[in-house]
């Protein structure tokens, strides 16, 4: 029995809509600097990764309400956001290395599926790519400390992973992992508006194969 409550299902759209509004303001200032596949592969990611969150909300709050147990709405959240950080991640890892006038879309090859460790597996890998990039792109802007604030993000989701495997029944590890996603998520944001007035859509860029 889950020991969930309406504003603990409330609480779990603020780190998703933290995440969108960051995906957005990094879509705008990238556009310029992706190939047409790597940014259809980030922004295919930053939608999977907003909806699994929403519809894992949605769930909880339904769940809460006591109107019912959608549970096709929780068993979809792991696999979905899992392969939308991952799809993030090499859209990002492609802008470092590839020139912006390669228009050949990047080929993923199916993971096999074992278990919810193969999706934090994917998550983590996703997201150190993403955060990656972006501290290099702080460095660029010569905002170094901003490094600081993609790398506690990262560590936050981190701790989501590490959270995902405990028992989600009770309440208090409900609103520590609220929490913990809150933070990640709210830096993640925070990161993505300060490198957008830093000047990042208007910086010139050069892929490493170019440098």
């Amino acid at each position: 029995m889950n020991d969930f409550s309406v504003a603990m299902a409330l609480v779990d759209y603020i780190p998703v809509l933290f995440f969108a509004v960051a995906g957005v303001i990094l879509m705008r200032d990238l556009y310029s600097k992706m190939s047409k596949g790597a940014f259809a592969l980030f922004a295919a990611g930053v939608i999977d990764v907003t909806i699994a969150g929403a519809l894992k909300a949605t769930w909880k709050l339904l769940y809460a309400a006591g109107i019912c147990d959608f549970a096709a709405l929780n068993a979809m959240f792991f696999p979905v956001q899992s392969i939308g950080f991952l799809l993030a991640g090499i859209a990002m890892l492609a802008m470092l290395v590839h020139p912006q006038t390669e228009r050949a879309a990047l080929a993923v090859a199916p993971p096999v599926f074992t278990g919810t460790f193969v999706f934090v597996g994917l998550m983590v890998a996703g997201l150190g790519m993403m955060d990656t990039v972006l501290c290099i792109l702080a460095a660029k802007l010569k905002k170094p400390w901003l490094i600081a604030v993609f790398a506690v993000s990262f560590v936050c989701s981190l701790g989501m992973g590490y959270l995902s495997s405990k028992d989600f029944a009770e309440a208090a590890m409900n609103w520590i992992a609220e929490g913990v996603n809150v933070v990640g998520q709210g830096l993640l944001l925070l990161g993505a508006v300060l490198l957008h007035k830093a000047g990042l859509r208007e910086m010139e860029w050069k892929p490493c194969r170019e440098a």
